[in-house]
């Protein structure tokens, strides 16, 4: 998985007797602080976060030139201060007027009384926010969980800004059926996540489709067969080898255009155009955001169901902080009071790794049917697809607006595992050929109904809390916390004065 590099670099005492007499032991704490993020900090690919070690310590006004230069040189596009001793503040800003004013910063210390690293901190980090940077500060032994838990956050939430920064977002078709929370806003999203969009017609797709090659859309078709057999359910009418097959045209289409256009992700607004003239669109977004295909291994591409601009950016931000993992889309679909659970349901773009929780696709698609598409909604037919997403720990979000302002809802929550039976009775509530998340949030329905800005939400698996909390301070757009972890949050500076 792509990513940025993380630099880290120790600001330290001016005094020559003083930095020749810790600069051994100064060096040593940068480079085990990034031993630790590099051998923490893998991605689902296994790939890691790259790190970058200043050669020296920050000591002097050409020390500190030459080292932002240095780390800037290496493309670093976030820095970790270490603070193991006293240090004179100044300092930091020769370091930031090369390295770059506008990266992430955390302030890392030592909790010490013989050398007071966190004194250095509050010092420099102080003057960082007199000139109104948004710092994040930590300070804890190496060794201590909650600290290492806490970098860790900090270094995937910043990933996940830095990298998506720069990133084109293909929005095939514009927002559908006139969902306006899904529009991408183009002004704010520019002045928070710096990410821009190109705007391109589903014709463009549709032409693309003739050109794709027929002994690979055979190859997918085949492996279809093979992992789902007689789990594809062809009726004659809706769903047939050749509607199937159309869906991989448009899947391959997507993805032709993709790389040729310079998209990082992507949103596909389907309904109506496609689904009425051409093929359901589930398929192939499923197929994008999966972390496999027929021809192996891959990076999931975010791909947005009915082209939701606001959906697919909190997507993209999960992916990152999550490591590479396949992300969720889903309809707010139906509460069920007596159990405090939700169907999240929809009948795009699941991805297939959540049926099992596996980077095996032959181990999720063990859990998937093909159903043929409900002609009511899609007359030019294809497959659905379905199965009850396994049980594990989820970070739900949605990124919204406030009056053009925007904000990231953030709610932890889980997958349940239910009885075969009451699933079946729950999924034929909503839609039996459809993905379903029964989903347990970590908030009350009056509170998740009042706050929440759109019919989609998105999620990832794991715990990413504290990640989406440092990624939304890190842009300086509010995260809206719901239920208990709303209690365990300490807002900073920049939301108090």
């Amino acid at each position: 998985m792509k990513g940025t590099r993380v630099g880290l670099v120790l600001i330290n005492d001016e005094r020559e007797h003083v930095y020749r007499s810790n600069e051994a032991e100064s060096l040593k704490v940068v480079r085990a602080w990034a031993d630790f993020i590099g051998r923490e900090a893998v991605n689902l690919d296994g790939s890691r976060v790259e790190t970058v070690c200043a050669s020296e310590t920050v000591k002097s006004v050409r020390t500190a030139q030459k080292l932002g230069a240095e780390l800037a040189a290496a493309g670093c596009q976030q820095v970790i201060f270490i603070y193991n001793v006293w240090c004179f503040p100044f300092l930091v800003w020769p370091f930031l007027n090369s390295f770059g004013r506008d990266k992430p910063i955390l302030s890392l210390s030592n909790n010490s009384g013989e050398f007071p690293g966190n004194v250095g901190l509050l010092a420099t980090d102080g003057a960082l926010r007199q000139a109104g940077f948004r710092t994040h500060r930590l300070v804890g032994d190496q060794a201590d969980p909650a600290t290492r838990a806490a970098v860790l956050a900090w270094v995937r939430a910043s990933q996940a800004v830095t990298t998506i920064r720069n990133e084109v977002f293909g929005a095939y078709g514009g927002p559908s059926m006139g969902m306006d929370t899904g529009y991408f806003h183009l002004v704010p999203n520019l002045k928070t996540l710096g990410t821009s969009v190109q705007f391109i017609d589903q014709l463009w797709l549709v032409e693309k489709m003739k050109e794709v090659s027929e002994a690979e859309v055979e190859a997918g078709f085949a492996w279809f067969g093979r992992m789902l057999g007689n789990r594809i359910l062809y009726d004659g009418k809706m769903l047939t080898p050749e509607t199937l097959k159309t869906q991989l045209r448009l899947y391959l289409a997507m993805e032709a255009v993709n790389r040729d256009k310079g998209f990082d992700f992507c949103g596909l607004k389907g309904q109506r155009e496609l689904t009425e003239y051409v093929c359901l669109g589930d398929i192939p977004e499923m197929l994008m955001n999966d972390p496999y295909d027929w021809r192996g291994p891959k990076e999931p591409m975010v791909c947005a169901t009915e082209a939701d601009a606001y959906a697919a950016l909190t997507m993209q931000l999960l992916k990152y902080l999550s490591g590479g993992r396949p992300t969720l889309f889903m309809d707010v679909r139906l509460y069920h009071p007596d159990l405090d659970l939700w169907d999240f349901c929809n009948s795009g773009n699941h991805s297939t790794y959540y049926a099992a929780l596996s980077t095996d696709p032959a181990v999720n698609y063990r859990k998937v049917t093909f159903f043929p598409a409900l002609e009511y909604y899609f007359k030019a037919g294809g497959a659905s697809m379905f199965y009850d997403a396994a049980p594990g720990r989820l970070t739900f979000a949605r990124l919204g607006l406030w009056d053009d302002r925007p904000f990231l809802v953030i709610v932890p929550g889980e997958s349940v595992e239910l009885p075969a039976a009451n699933r079946k009775r729950l999924d034929d509530q909503t839609n039996p050929t459809w993905p379903h998340v029964h989903a347990r949030l970590e908030c009350g329905f009056e509170e998740f109904k009042t706050v929440f800005p759109a019919n989609h939400i998105l999620a990832v698996a794991g715990d990413h809390v504290s990640a989406l909390v440092y990624a939304a301070e890190i842009l300086g757009i509010p995260p809206v916390l719901l239920g208990p972890a709303a209690a365990g949050r300490v807002r900073p500076i920049w939301e108090r004065v």
